[in-house]
């Protein structure tokens, strides 16, 4: 056996959407980080090995965006039959290729070593290589989803449901109990050309009348995540033993739509079974603030917000599947978006620790809405540039909440993360420069909003070779420019689907996105130079560095990836 020390500024536990955003951010912000993930794929929930679809904030133009939507639009650019290995590929290489970050795939940690109340180490063991990991940092954040690092380090936490009393939440049952949301084991079907028969396995269950799944949606759309079990048991040390009764269900659940009955799978067959069950819940810790059911129905309008939601409080009956006395989820409604408070994502009693996903400081009830992958993408972003912040001044997570909140905001809108009632502030050389464009009004480049937000467009709509310019009373350096652009928010298709049908919709850039832009510069003779040209562009937030000194800059957008017209949220220049 080998051991292995790294020092790093930043350790998360956890390589899920919530652990990646994390890693990226801070990475990005200039921390060194180390990624341990038990798994050999990273994506947790969205990978490969459980393939539930990311979702998030419900309604028009709530789609989160930051980091997430660069994972999305990277896999739109290149998956185009939506295949899980390129998708898994998508999210290795964004975290395996970004400078400052150290990845320890398919490490488990086992071990963490405390000062106080501080953690001065983490031990992780990677299988593949027969090698203990020791990691000392200075700051750890747990996207673990069962928050290993609760149990480890003394941290508090809690699992189950509140009693209702406890926060006047009308979603708790009366007395506080154990019980939580269960664990999935989903499965994938495909469409061929002809039928195929499908033999069950001897240990399946078996269904043979559509009574047997009384309320369960069994058809070509869903991907089964009402196959669920384990919210009456512990979904963390009793997950094997769940997962084997999953699997009964799932292969009867099979039996009964191909043998007993016509559920219009005929020509149909299992493409994936999931054997790594996808879990809702588990330990929740407690921060210096603790989201409820109340604060989610007031929209969370918190002075420290630093993500939202926007999903329902999606509340899943305990007994999953063998609740058979209706839907086996209530949808409360809720608010979209909300905002989640930036103090329910570090320890209240560990000094140093960050958490982010479905484990942050939050009841049960809450929990329902803001454990989906949408949301807990924001929830890692915002905790990874937090980090990166205390590591560069030296602060505690809670003196970040104390002295650099309004700096922590900034950063995370400047980085495409959307926070609702929060205006982003340009640059101060794009305050000082006049702005015109060849066609229509383009002072909405600058306002501060850099997306659709209710009647209100906030989006510069032109044509092919139209122009938009800066022009500076006298030449000025400028060091970058900053685009945001459209990448139809809207938009129907999730990271991957369901199913596959024989006519799949096939993955592509949106049409709204702009895909060519040249950008030129005035020369002192008065004549526009070009000064770079970019093409294929598919992403939605650019930062292009460049050097140059002038008194005037010039977007010329030349093709979408389909649409008639450009549609622009935000043109800066930074010096």
């Amino acid at each position: 056996m080998k051991d292995k020390f790294h020092k790093t500024d930043l350790c998360i536990i956890g390589g899920g959407i919530a652990g990646m955003c994390a890693a990226i951010a801070a990475a990005r912000h200039g921390a060194k980080v180390v990624l341990m993930q038990d798994r050999p794929v990273l994506g947790g929930n969205a990978s490969s090995e459980i393939r539930m679809n990311i979702g998030g904030a419900l309604g028009l133009n709530n789609r989160e965006t930051g980091l997430l939507e660069e994972f999305e639009m990277e896999n739109l650019s290149r998956n185009h039959t939506a295949n899980y290995s390129i998708w898994d590929s998508v999210l290795y290489e964004k975290v395996r290729f970004e400078e400052n970050i150290t990845l320890l795939l398919n490490c488990s940690c086992m071990k963490a070593e405390m000062d106080g109340n501080i953690i001065k180490s983490v031990k992780g063991w990677q299988m593949t290589t027969e090698t203990w990991h020791s990691v000392q940092a200075a700051y750890f954040a747990d996207c673990s989803g069962d928050g290993i690092l609760a149990p480890l380090t003394g941290a508090e936490f809690r699992i189950g449901r509140e009693a209702a009393s406890e926060f006047n939440e009308s979603i708790e049952p009366e007395q506080a109990d154990s019980m939580t949301m269960g664990i999935s084991c989903l499965f994938q079907i495909r469409e061929t050309d002809k039928p195929q028969p499908f033999t069950p396995p001897s240990w399946a269950n078996t269904y043979t009348s559509d009574e047997d799944l009384p309320h369960r949606q069994h058809d070509k759309r869903t991907n089964f995540w009402w196959i669920e079990l384990g919210g009456d048991r512990d979904s963390i040390h009793d997950a094997e033993e769940i997962k084997d009764e999953l699997l009964k269900i799932v292969f009867g659940v099979w039996d009964h739509m191909k043998n007993h009955g016509d559920h219009g799978v005929e020509n149909w067959v299992i493409d994936w079974i999931g054997f790594v069950p996808g879990k809702r819940e588990s330990r929740r810790y407690v921060g210096d603030y603790m989201l409820t059911q109340n604060d989610i129905e007031a929209e969370g309008k918190f002075d420290d917000l630093v993500a939202y939601g926007g999903w329902s409080m999606d509340d899943h009956f305990p007994a999953g599947f063998h609740y058979k006395d209706g839907h086996p989820t209530i949808y409360h409604r809720a608010p979209s978006p909300y905002g989640i408070p930036y103090r329910s994502l570090y320890s209240r009693n560990i000094g140093n620790l960050f958490f982010a996903g479905r484990n942050i400081s939050a009841t049960h009830a809450a929990l329902s809405s803001t454990r989906v992958m949408g949301t807990c993408s924001l929830l890692g972003q915002a905790i990874g540039t937090a980090a990166a912040l205390a590591i560069k001044d030296k602060l505690t997570p809670r003196e970040i909440y104390r002295l650099k909140i309004r700096e922590l905001q900034d950063m995370l809108m400047e980085d495409d993360c959307y926070l609702p009632w929060r205006r982003r502030t340009p640059s101060l050389l794009t305050q000082m420069a006049s702005l015109t464009a060849s066609n229509g009004n383009a002072e909405v480049l600058r306002n501060g909003y850099d997306r659709t937000i209710g009647e209100a467009d906030n989006g510069w709509i032109g044509k092919v070779g139209d122009w938009i310019e800066y022009r500076l009373e006298r030449p000025q350096p400028i060091g970058e420019l900053r685009l945001v652009l459209d990448s139809n928010l809207n938009r129907k298709i999730r990271n991957m689907p369901n199913s596959y049908p024989l006519n799949n919709t096939s993955y592509h850039v949106p049409q709204s996105m702009l895909k060519d832009f040249r950008v030129e510069v005035l020369d002192s003779d008065g004549s526009w130079r070009e000064l770079l040209t970019v093409t294929r562009n598919y992403q939605r937030l650019r930062k292009l560095k460049i050097d140059i000194t002038t008194h005037a800059v010039r977007l010329i957008p030349l093709c979408t990836w389909g649409s008639e017209q450009v549609h622009i949220f935000s043109w800066e220049i930074r010096s």
